[in-house]
């Protein structure tokens, strides 16, 4: 139960779809993610990739489309396990699964906040890969920004 109350605070409108329950096993590794986040703990985060996964960010640079492609997530585990002064949060929403078999891929809106700051916005999409029957992520890219985020007064009023 813990598990689900967790998941609905961090993913207030999880559109679960055709993916029924399943959906949220599929969104797990998701949760476990940005939970090990918000804690410094990059052993957790750990848990909730495959092995080989990769990363990209996809953003604008001098009015240029930038993409930075990160061939392994160890440089993201360091980060997240280096200290912080404020907890890193990256809230959800309008959620959407699709899946077919044993893979997956969620598409959602973000807010990143250190501490109660805000930072940027933007999508982040995971694909999902079910492995000895659980799920895990294979590749995640996102995109970001700082301006028309749009992030609903549910999840803003949070870190006020």
């Amino acid at each position: 139960m813990k598990y689900f109350a967790l998941l609905m605070f961090l993913c207030p409108s999880l559109a679960i779809g055709q993916a029924g329950e399943e959906g949220l096993l599929i969104m797990k590794p998701i949760v476990t993610l940005f939970k090990g986040m918000n804690l410094g703990d990059s052993a957790m985060v750990h848990t909730a990739f495959s092995s080989g996964a990769t990363m990209a960010s996809i953003s604008h640079k001098n009015g240029k489309v930038e993409v930075r492609r990160e061939s392994s997530i160890t440089g993201f585990l360091k980060a997240v396990g280096s200290p912080h002064k404020e907890p890193l949060s990256e809230p959800i929403w309008d959620t959407r699964i699709e899946l077919d078999g044993d893979f997956a891929q969620v598409w959602a809106s973000y807010a990143f906040y250190a501490g109660k700051t805000f930072s940027h916005c933007g999508v982040d999409v995971f694909q999902l890969i079910k492995e000895n029957g659980e799920w895990k992520i294979f590749y995640l890219v996102d995109t970001r920004r700082k301006e028309g985020c749009n992030v609903p007064s549910e999840i803003s009023d949070q870190f006020k």
